[in-house]
């Protein structure tokens, strides 16, 4: 398997654990059993139970672009050095990403998402 493929796995997981956290954090904050009913009066996530839970989204919305990208360089044939680079870049970044969000560190956030942002536009640009 390709490097690209297996950070898309990894990414994968790592959406998976982001997910695992930010219920952790949600239950903590508003028990079990709300989380188990309906979930239509449920307050606003705060603190670090709500930056987990953004993490968690945001990377949904990134791992999405992610693996359409590397998907398509698989399948067109034009996955290369580059594309491995982009890779590694996007899931690393969106892994330290995943921990200074939860941590409520803001600018540093954005820098690494901007970096993960990098790794996109790298296999992106293999696909031209």
């Amino acid at each position: 398997m390709s490097l690209d493929l297996t950070l898309l796995v990894w990414s994968v997981a790592l959406a998976f654990a982001q997910m695992l956290v930010a219920v952790l954090g949600a239950t903590q904050l508003v028990g079990l059993p709300k989380l188990a009913g309906n979930r239509d009066d449920l307050p606003a996530m705060e603190d670090w139970a709500g930056r987990a839970n953004r993490a968690h989204r945001n990377m949904l919305e990134n791992l999405v672009l992610f693996a359409a990208l590397v998907l398509t360089a698989q399948v067109a044939g034009r996955a290369n050095a580059m594309t491995a680079v982009g890779a590694q870049l996007f899931f690393w970044a969106r892994l330290a990403y995943a921990v200074i969000y939860v941590a409520g560190i803001p600018w540093l956030r954005t820098g690494v998402w901007f970096v993960s942002v990098i790794g996109l536009i790298l296999i992106f640009l293999q696909l031209l």
